[in-house]
């Protein structure tokens, strides 16, 4: 009998692993037949060069770089925002706060992971613009400056809990030789234990990028719906994945060449994150190597 429940459980958990796998390739598939149809009629490199987002108008074109342009600046803005706020968070918990504030602290920080991002979105557009129109008199009412940084209040968690992990792993060995050497509490911890928990520390970074490319609901919201190639973060803007909400609830009928632009953009969002993810995992598989 234990050996059949054990069978019951392996069984179900390669199905488990082989669904997963299923839709994955089967995700990779729509995207590809879908991209390859739009390919096409549209040439890959005038998709990559053109600087004009326009599938939708009279006058055409297919340049995915104002969107391109859109997911980074707002991706950047959100990581320039999270990052010393995440790590300061991290080397905190980590290094200097007692053992029972920590545990109840950190899974506190975690919910903000736990808000739906329609409402991030909706405290950027009534809350943050606002507040930045006073700073800044000539910030638009949708812009990429609030956008990320509600990104970046929302990718908090994702640096804060996994760096801290990281750093709590560090064996207390180096710490002691530290303390040991005549250095101060701050010395060990920015010179001794964030560059031995340097590798963990970057791949939180990476997946806190990666979840700040495929955001939608916020940018949606807060930045706007104009594709357009800027660097100024007081401008509308329209990332990757505001256009496929923008098309999907749209009136753009299904099979026409508009609505496959979404299968375009779809794809290159998930080449963005597919490299961004493996580059992850390589870190973390040379961080495990080095200490094997």
């Amino acid at each position: 009998m234990r050996k059949i429940r054990e069978l019951i459980i392996e069984k179900s958990l390669l199905s488990s692993a082989l669904i997963t796998i299923a839709i994955t390739i089967g995700i990779i598939l729509v995207l590809s037949i879908e991209a390859f149809r739009f390919f096409s009629e549209v040439s890959i490199f005038d998709f990559f060069t053109d600087t004009q987002w326009t599938p939708l108008f009279t006058e055409k074109h297919f340049g995915i770089l104002p969107l391109l342009s859109g997911t980074l600046l707002t991706s950047f803005i959100a990581i320039a925002f999270a990052l010393p706020i995440g790590l300061s968070i991290s080397i905190y918990l980590s290094e200097y706060a007692p053992k029972g504030f920590r545990k109840s602290v950190k899974p506190l920080l975690e919910l903000l992971a736990a808000v739906p991002t329609v409402v991030y979105g909706f405290f950027a557009l009534v809350v943050v613009t606002p507040f930045l129109q006073e700073l800044i008199p000539n910030l638009s009412g949708f812009n990429s400056l609030s956008a990320g940084i509600v990104m970046g209040i929302m990718i908090i968690p994702y640096i804060s809990s996994l760096s801290e992990d990281a750093l709590h792993a560090v064996p207390d060995s180096l710490r002691e030789a530290s303390f040991g050497m005549g250095s101060t509490r701050l010395q060990t911890a920015f010179k001794v234990i964030v560059p031995a928990a340097s590798s963990g520390i970057i791949v939180s970074i990476i997946l806190a990028i990666s979840r700040a490319i495929g955001e939608t609901m916020i940018v949606a919201i807060a930045a706007g719906q104009q594709p357009r190639l800027t660097l100024d973060p007081t401008v509308p803007i329209e990332t990757i994945t505001a256009f496929i909400v923008q098309v999907s609830l749209g009136d753009v009928q299904h099979g026409s060449l508009e609505y496959r632009t979404i299968f375009a953009a779809g794809i290159t969002l998930f080449v963005f994150t597919f490299l961004l993810n493996t580059l992850s995992y390589r870190i973390r598989k040379k961080f495990q190597e080095k200490y094997e």
